[in-house]
C-alpha cells in the first residue's frame, strides 16, 4: 500500500496529548491520501477509535487493559468472530475520506450501515475530472454471470473503445460548461442552476465523500467488495481498505481471514455432497439440488473441475 507524502487535502485538526488507545501503524497513515485506481482515486484515513483490546474489553465489560496475556485475547477476538458475537466489535470506529467515479459510490452507499457526507453538486463546481478506464479492462458481458465481465476485447478494439468512452465523457463536461455559463461564452445571459447543469454529467465523473462505520460493518463490507465477484473498479478500494484492517486490528484482520475470507460455508445441500465424497462416492450434478453456479462453486472450492458433470473428477 503506497501512500502518498503530504497530500491530505485539508490540514488535520491540531493534536495533543491523549489517554485513548493510540496505533502506531495508524498514526503513520493518518491523513494521508492513499492512491487507488492508478492514482485516479485515493482513500485517507482521517480518524479511528479503538482497537482488538477495545473489542476485548467490551466483551468482557472490564475497564483496565483486560487481560495482559495477548494469547487470550486472540483466543477470544476469534471465539467471537467465529461464533458471529459482533456487538464488541462495534466498539471500533474508522472514518474515511474517499474519492471514486460515481459508479463506484453508488455501489458503496448500497451499504447503509455508515455515516456519509459527501460532496455536493448543488453549491460546488465539479472538477474536470473523469474515469479513465484501462484497455486491459474492457471485457464483454459475462456469459455465466449477470453482474460480471467475460473475456476482455482486442486490444485494437478496447483502444478504439476507450477513446470513444473518454470523448463522450470530455463533451459532457463541456456541456456542463457551457450550461453553467462558467466561461461566460454567453456574457448577456446567466448560466442553468448547478443542481440541474448536473444532470448530464457520466457516472465516470469523480465524487469524494466521508465515511465514517464501525469495525463490524467495516468487515462485511470488504467480505463483500474485496471478494474475486466484486466489480474491479470498488474492490480494489477494498483491498486497500483491507490492508488498512491488518494495521488497525490485526488480531481481528487474522481471525477474518480464517473464519470469513478463508472460509467455505456450505448450504445442507452441499453438506450432503461433501459426505457423499468424503465417504468415497461419486456424485453426479442431475443427483443434487444445487444450481449450476452452486455446483461450479463447489468444485472449485473442493479442488475438482468445476464444468464436470460428476465429482470427483480425475
Amino acid at each position: 500500500m503506497s501512500v502518498a507524502p503530504d497530500s491530505a487535502p485539508e490540514p488535520l485538526l491540531a493534536k495533543s496529548k491523549t489517554a485513548r488507545a493510540t496505533i502506531a501503524a495508524m498514526e503513520e497513515i493518518l491523513g494521508k491520501q492513499i492512491p487507488v485506481l492508478d492514482g485516479q482515486g485515493f482513500l485517507r484515513v482521517v480518524d479511528y477509535m479503538g482497537d482488538d483490546g477495545a473489542i476485548v474489553q467490551a466483551a468482557r465489560v472490564s475497564y483496565g487493559q483486560g487481560t495482559k496475556h495477548t494469547s487470550q485475547d486472540r483466543g477470544l477476538i476469534r471465539y467471537l468472530l467465529r461464533h458471529r458475537h459482533t456487538t464488541p466489535f462495534e466498539m471500533c470506529e474508522i472514518k474515511l475520506h474517499l474519492k471514486m467515479p460515481i459508479f463506484v459510490a453508488r455501489q458503496w452507499l448500497r451499504h447503509r450501515t455508515a455515516n456519509v457526507n459527501e460532496y455536493s453538486a448543488r453549491y460546488s463546481l465539479v472538477p474536470d475530472e473523469i474515469f479513465k478506464a484501462g484497455i486491459q479492462d474492457l471485457a464483454v458481458q459475462s456469459a455465466v454471470n449477470n453482474q460480471g465481465r467475460g473475456e476482455t476485447l482486442p486490444a485494437h478494439e478496447a483502444t478504439q473503445l476507450t477513446g470513444e468512452m473518454q470523448q463522450a465523457a470530455e463533451n459532457a463536461y463541456a456541456l456542463y460548461l457551457r450550461l453553467l455559463n462558467e466561461n461566460n461564452q454567453r456574457p448577456d445571459q446567466q448560466g442553468v442552476a448547478r443542481e440541474l447543469a448536473r444532470t448530464v454529467l457520466p457516472l465516470a465523473t469523480f465524487t469524494e465523500f466521508y465515511w465514517k462505520c464501525d469495525l463490524h460493518n467495516y468487515l462485511h463490507f470488504v467480505s463483500l467488495r474485496a471478494d474475486p465477484h466484486a466489480q474491479k473498479e470498488i474492490r480494489v478500494y477494498a483491498e486497500t481498505m483491507v490492508e488498512i484492517l491488518d494495521k488497525w486490528v490485526p488480531l481481528t484482520a487474522e481471525a477474518w481471514r480464517d473464519y470469513v475470507r478463508e472460509a467455505l460455508t456450505l448450504s445442507g445441500e452441499e453438506r450432503t455432497v461433501l459426505r457423499r465424497l468424503l465417504n468415497g462416492e461419486k456424485v453426479a450434478k442431475s443427483e443434487t439440488a444445487l444450481s449450476a453456479r452452486e455446483w461450479r462453486a463447489l468444485g472449485k472450492a473442493l479442488g475438482y473441475d468445476p464444468e464436470s458433470e460428476t465429482y470427483p473428477t480425475a
